[in-house]
């Protein structure tokens, strides 16, 4: 009876060890932003934001790779600084928000690289749900700003076919070639702020 407690005590020491191993940060939407470009007639690249998102990290900073990221993304703050092109991208052509108001991508595994991390997760847009890699530089070392709260940092970037998730509107042009590229490039910037 002595030892089974001695045994159920040492694995709740344990357990208390490994949930003190990790907090709960969050992105500050002031000094954090989620970018992309998609090609434009094959000649060059239009940038865009997503305005309104939520980025939640479980950190472990004992073993990074323990750790999980969860964002959700509103799909009607998409801003290419384009009224008329942005309520396209809003309309069932492209990310139909009426329908699917949210993006959201969320992590199932994370590996050390030699330059940063890469985190394997869920990315869904338009209902479509696929698998994708975020390559990771960071996190930084935390810093305390100078209202007592703790502070890190990381960028993230991807490629992602948009015809993967059903989003497959075009025109094809009289020179040859589409309207819009399928290729799109994500590029993140987040700076977390622990709870």
């Amino acid at each position: 009876m002595i030892r089974k407690t001695l045994l159920t005590l040492f694995a709740l020491a344990l357990l208390g060890a490994s949930l003190a191993q990790a907090s709960t940060w969050e992105a500050d939407p002031a000094h954090s932003h989620v970018d992309f470009k998609v090609q434009h007639m094959m000649i060059s690249k239009v940038p865009g934001s997503f305005e309104k998102f939520t980025c939640s990290v479980n950190y472990d900073d004992k073993d990074v790779t323990q750790s999980s990221v969860q964002v959700t993304i509103d799909a009607a703050s998409i801003n290419t600084a384009n009224e008329q092109r942005d309520t396209h991208l809003r309309s069932p052509d492209f990310f139909d928000v009426a329908k699917f108001p949210q993006l959201t991508f969320v992590s199932k595994r994370i590996e050390k690289t030699e330059g940063g991390l890469k985190i394997i997760g869920d990315l869904t847009i338009h209902g479509v749900n696929k698998e994708v890699t975020l390559d990771v530089d960071g996190p930084t070392p935390a810093v305390t700003d100078p209202w007592g709260m703790m502070r890190m940092g990381a960028s993230a970037t991807a490629r992602i076919a948009r015809s993967d998730f059903g989003v497959v509107w075009n025109k094809v042009l009289e020179t040859g070639g589409v309207l819009v590229g399928d290729a799109v490039e994500i590029s993140i910037e987040v700076e977390l702020v622990k709870k």
